[in-house]
Formats: C-alpha cells, sequence, structure tokens
C-alpha cells in the first residue's frame, strides 16, 4: 500500500517540481562548500566589482575588450586558495601574486597585486596595489598575514558579471521573474500535458489489432 501511495505520489509533477528544486539547491551548496574545504578558504570564488587592476582606460575594463591580460577586469570570476604566507609571491606586475586581504579594521574584501613584503617578530606583512592604480596602498606592507584570505589561482572572463548583475536590485527582480515563469509554466499546465498522454494512449489502444 505505501509503494503504491509513494508511486502516485512520485508522478504528481507537483512533487517532482519541488524534488527538482530541493535536488538544485543541494547540488549548488555541496558544491560551494567542496570548494571552501578543498580550497581552504571561505571565498573559494569572486566576480570582480573594481576596476583597480585594470591596466586599459576605465571605458574597456569590462574584460570584453582585453580578456586575457596578466591582470584582473570587472566581471573577471577569480578562483581563490589559501596559501602559507611564505608562498605568496611578492613582486611589482606582473610578476606578483594576486590576492584577496582586508585592511585592517576593515570588512570589506580588496583584490589587489602583492607587490612587496616583510617578517616582522614572525609575521609576514603585505604592501599590495592595484595594476592600474599609479601609487601603492600604502607606503609600506601594512596587511598582516591573517587578513590575507588567499591568492587568486585562476581567473574567468566574463562569468563574474552574472553574479555582478544578480548582486543589484534590477539583477534579483530579473532572477525572481525568471523563477516565476517556469513555476508558472510547471504548474498551470500539467493538466494538458496529462490530456495529451491519455490521448496518446487512446489512440494507441484503439490502433492495436483485436486478439483473435
Amino acid at each position: 500500500m505505501a509503494t503504491t501511495q509513494l508511486k502516485q505520489l512520485w508522478k504528481n509533477e507537483y512533487f517532482q517540481t519541488v524534488i527538482t528544486i530541493v535536488l538544485m539547491i543541494v547540488i549548488v551548496l555541496g558544491f560551494w562548500y567542496g570548494l571552501q574545504f578543498a580550497l581552504g578558504t571561505s571565498y573559494p570564488a569572486l566576480a570582480v566589482a573594481s576596476g583597480s587592476m585594470c591596466l586599459s582606460p576605465a571605458a574597456s575594463c569590462d574584460g570584453w575588450t582585453h580578456p586575457f591580460e596578466r591582470t584582473l577586469h570587472v566581471g573577471d570570476l577569480i578562483i581563490i586558495q589559501k596559501m602559507k604566507a611564505e608562498e605568496i609571491k611578492a613582486e611589482p606586475y606582473p610578476n606578483g601574486d594576486i590576492i584577496v586581504f582586508r585592511k585592517p579594521g576593515d570588512e570589506d574584501l580588496i583584490v589587489h597585486r602583492a607587490i612587496a613584503k616583510e617578517n616582522r617578530s614572525g609575521t609576514w606583512y603585505f604592501q599590495t596595489k592595484g595594476d592600474g592604480n599609479s601609487i601603492p596602498d600604502s607606503t609600506s606592507p601594512n596587511i598582516p598575514e591573517e587578513n590575507v584570505v588567499g591568492k587568486v589561482v585562476m581567473r574567468v572572463p566574463w562569468i563574474g558579471h552574472l553574479a555582478l548583475a544578480l548582486r543589484s536590485t534590477s539583477g534579483i527582480y530579473i532572477l525572481v521573474i525568471l523563477i516565476i515563469i517556469v513555476l508558472i509554466i510547471q504548474f498551470a499546465f500539467p493538466e494538458s500535458k496529462q490530456k495529451k498522454t491519455e490521448k496518446a494512449q487512446s489512440t494507441e489502444s484503439s490502433e492495436k489489432p483485436p486478439e483473435t
């Protein structure tokens, strides 16, 4: 009896839609937390929102015109991995590693290149600079290693534009509208689908020759 009820429930399109949505959420969360574990940081992937790393004029810093330069553009998706401070290469562009960090007393994340570092009483401090900026962020290394979230190990051009769009109010509205449309399609027309299936089955039955 329970098996029959379960089969009937599984055939219900509303139930299938809910299960599909739940599975998508589980897959996304599993992938995100899996990345955090594998890369050793709470921020394994970020979208570049600022043009401070861009060497091109501001109007060309959207990642479309110079996507493969050895720096970052607005709309790039960056992959970040936690590294030991001594493993981070600190040199001027283009040889230094690009790192994600927080300034002391500030919670905002910054993505700039490490151009110098020094060890003070066993703690590494970094001096940073945006590739597109004319001067370093400070006159000397002032970012302690505990403020470094990780090193940029990969960049994917353009993909970050989607994440940036979803951060804006209009982007959220568009996403909500798309979800509503999908749900309406799923929930508003199951009867028509069922009727088509029943009609097809009826046609197949009528076309079968009588048994002798």
